[in-house]
């Protein structure tokens, strides 16, 4: 068959089924009537703030008892009486799209429904169209960091249930992040400044995956609404009885565009106060498919319709378990990640370049509620990571037998952190709840290579270790039930020790004079950043939420910007860094507009935020290989010393949906989005590596079992972009449609309780897509047409 043929039949098995869909929405069960308001779910929230609202459960279906609030004794609660019979609420249905209108920063949620859907390989990769939001993509389905509002890597922090990630992305643009949407139940990016509660490093924002390795709540075996986004009740009373109960779930799917296949199975147990959860997962893929030549400046290489070198394959397990007792629980998890990825573009084909990554996690949590009056709760995590890389490659492009490791990165990393939250007490000019926080790490990091072991430059970095420890505290203050503000304030001190030389010239050569460059001196840097925040969040009519935050937040110079003195392969850079750096410090002022409710929900966000000191890669124009460096280009890295600048980001965001009216049985609306970033040094010139504007929207209908939609989201042209090192990306349409089931099953079906299937059309036009914040954008393009179709049981 031909492409032609190939194309037109996925296409138009697609529209096919959108349009089954949409002609047979009356065969799904328990369908509202067309009069019944969607159900929308409740939000939780836990990444912005250490200060959480506890909720009352409101009972849908029969479930266990909760705890709702903290008690003031330690007598049982009184039996439950048989409430009286009422009409059921409609389950929440699939596709309604969540805004949180009660947390102070910009929060976007991508809920457990939401991720079995898109099924993105990598955070990046599932973010990559969010307002505000893309994935790094250096390579797309294994390595893809994301990227808030243009910031990236040493700005933006990525935490897993409360502690850090502990991998090395944030080191290399090459380096996979070890967080797995398909073991993932939530995700939560706080988009802006998340470095009061997260440190320094994430004063663009944070990242937090959340999942259920340590368990937060005894299971049940009820079935829930289908859309719970991902979160259990919290705490339950310990002398409540629970019999044993078991719960099995199975992801899987295949995707045409890379002939991928993955698959996870997630264990919930418990009784008798302990909860065990047991998760596994693996994906393969080959070289994904593109819809044409890749490399924009080099027209001789053979490319077969796939992007050379881009297979991926990884595979994790977790185990955890949590015992409950009076007021709280503790639990603990050991995580193992592993994934062996190619890298795509002209050298990561020509030396076969792929990376080899292992990461073991042990983490613990736990959260008391005591009897009493000044306190509310108690938490703590624990966590520690080995994490190591090898990057496997030809040394030599001709000779197949030079194969073997070019270079390993390893992070040996500890973390510790604790909350204290208070009782709410009356100020009288307000009720005012106050959380303090308390937060302790150490990193080592080492990046040798074999290739000449002697050389000065050898590896990216000497071994290097870095001490940090801060201290912070949230005040928030309800005025009247519709006017509340926050007030909360960071310090954190941090200590890190390595090794430079002592001077790196314009022009060296190390090869033929090792004294061209300085000594190795070691280097003692140290730091204190402070930060504060100020917010209010004011409620209006017709259901209306406005928020206004005021930020000054300061970073600290991480390892890579201070230390780093050798050839960079992902970003084609030999990076030189400055121990002298100091203290990056921005200021913030955020205004947002917001509805959650209602037939329109929306969410408008405008920022400016003023970097002193913006730390970058500033490109000399002096090019490098790996021991020597000359003028003008000629070399194959391009020379780049981390320098620092005043430079200016301000932006907007919007996302919309409009339930237009009743359809057949369902609801059918239009949706949209716009985000716009524009970032520039204060003398006008541009920061390099921005994300282009970007207009979406598109039709949805849905009912309670059914979900069909189609969005286009058209990028511009980014033309605004660095001096050096840097070249326009053309702009593209990128066309989506899915179409998703889901409905309650009998026992007697295989045993299943639930299932959710579905069909996922991506880049259903076949464009040409280049990332314009990807380092490989010229010679790797995005994956073109494909389908994806999966099935998710629960048991």
């Amino acid at each position: 068959m031909t492409f032609q043929g190939r194309r037109t039949l996925t296409i138009g098995g697609a529209s096919w089924l959108l349009l089954c869909a949409a002609s047979h929405g009356a065969i799904a069960d328990d369908t509202p009537s067309a009069s019944t308001p969607t159900q929308l779910p409740d939000i939780t929230v836990t990444a912005p703030s250490p200060i959480q609202r506890h909720r009352t459960v409101t009972t849908r279906t029969p479930t266990r008892a909760v705890r709702a609030a903290p008690s003031r004794n330690r007598e049982r609660a009184p039996a439950a009486q048989p409430a009286p019979a009422v009409a059921a609420a409609p389950a929440p249905q699939q596709g309604v799209l969540p805004v949180v209108t009660d947390q102070f920063a910009t929060v976007t949620v991508v809920p457990n429904e939401e991720l079995r859907r898109e099924g993105g390989a990598t955070l990046g990769d599932l973010l990559f169209s969010k307002p505000g939001i893309t994935g790094s993509s250096f390579a797309p389905g294994a390595s893809s960091r994301p990227i808030i509002r243009g910031l990236d890597v040493n700005r933006v922090g990525i935490v897993e249930n409360g502690l850090g990630g502990g991998g090395a992305s944030d080191l290399g643009e090459d380096h996979f992040v070890p967080i797995d949407p398909l073991s993932t139940n939530q995700v939560e990016v706080v988009r802006g400044p998340a470095a009061l509660r997260y440190g320094s490093t994430s004063i663009g924002g944070v990242v937090s995956a959340t999942n259920n390795r340590i368990p937060d709540a005894m299971p049940t075996c009820t079935a829930a609404p289908f859309q719970t986004y991902g979160l259990p009740a919290k705490a339950p009373l310990a002398d409540v009885g629970s019999p044993g109960c078991l719960n099995v779930e199975t992801r899987t799917s295949v995707s045409s565009v890379n002939r991928g296949v993955e698959g996870g199975m997630l264990l919930d147990a418990g009784g008798n106060n302990v909860a065990v959860h047991a998760d596994v997962y693996g994906r393969t893929t080959s070289d994904y498919s593109i819809p044409s030549y890749p490399y924009l400046f080099d027209q001789t290489r053979p490319v077969n319709g796939r992007q050379p070198n881009s297979a991926t394959q990884s595979d994790g397990a977790s185990v955890g378990a949590s015992y409950f007792f009076q007021g709280g629980y503790i639990g603990a998890s050991i995580t193992q990640n592993d994934s062996l990825y190619h890298i795509p573009g002209i050298d990561g084909a020509d030396h076969q370049t792929r990376i080899d990554a292992h990461q073991t996690k042990i983490a613990v949590k736990g959260e008391y509620r005591p009897d009493a009056a000044a306190i509310d709760a108690v938490r703590f995590w624990l966590g520690a990571t080995d994490y190591r890389h090898n990057e496997l490659g030809l040394a030599d492009p001709a000779d197949s037998s030079s194969d073997g490791v070019r270079q390993t990165f390893t992070n040996k990393e500890q973390e510790a952190r604790v909350e204290v939250q208070m009782m709410p007490f009356n100020a009288r000019f307000a009720t005012v709840t106050t959380a303090f926080g308390l937060q302790a790490g150490h990193q080592e990091l080492t990046a040798p290579s074999p290739d000449d072991p002697t050389s000065p430059l050898n590896g990216l970095w000497d071994p290097n270790k870095n001490n940090r420890v801060a201290g912070y505290v949230f005040n928030e203050l309800k005025f009247t039930d519709t006017t509340k503000a926050q007030i909360a304030g960071r310090i954190e001190h941090i200590d890190l020790s390595g090794t430079t030389p002592a001077f790196i010239p314009p022009i060296f050569d190390v090869a033929t004079d090792p004294a061209s460059i300085g000594p190795a001196t070691a280097q003692n840097p140290n730091f204190t950043p402070k930060s504060g925040s100020l917010g209010l969040i004011q409620n209006l009519p017709w259901d209306l939420v406005a928020s206004a935050t005021a930020q000054y937040v300061e970073r600290a110079p991480k390892p890579a910007e201070l230390f780093s003195r050798g050839p960079h392969d992902a970003t084609a850079t030999f990076d030189i860094g400055n121990p002298n750096l100091g203290i990056e410090t921005a200021k913030s002022i955020e205004i947002g507009l917001r509805r959650a409710t209602g037939p329109l929900r929306f969410e408008l966000t405008g920022y400016y935020t003023r970097f002193d000191g913006f730390i970058f890669r500033r490109l000399t124009g002096n090019t490098c290989d790996e021991s020597a460096c000359q003028l003008g280009p000629g070399l194959e890295l391009n020379q780049a010393r981390y320098s620092q600048r005043d430079a200016i980001f301000r932006g907007a965001e919007f996302q919309s949906q409009l339930d237009i009216g009743p359809l057949n049985g369902g609801i059918w609306g239009i949706e949209n989005q716009f985000d716009v970033v524009r970032a520039t040094f204060t003398d006008g010139s541009n920061v390099p590596r921005i994300p282009p504007v970007r207009l979406g929207g598109g039709v949805y209908w849905r009912d309670s079992n059914w979900l069909t939609r189609i969005n286009l989201v058209h990028a511009f042209a980014q033309n605004d972009i660095a001096v050096i090192g840097e070249t326009p990306t053309a702009g593209y349409n990128l066309l989506n449609a899915e179409v998703t089931y889901n409905t309650k099953l009998t026992s007697s079906w295989i045993g299943a309780k639930e299932m959710t299937i579905g069909l996922v059309g991506n880049n259903l036009l076949n464009q040409n897509i280049r990332n314009s914040v990807s380092y490989t954008k010229d010679e790797v393009l995005m994956p073109g047409l494909g389908v994806r179709a999966f099935a998710n049981l629960k048991f």
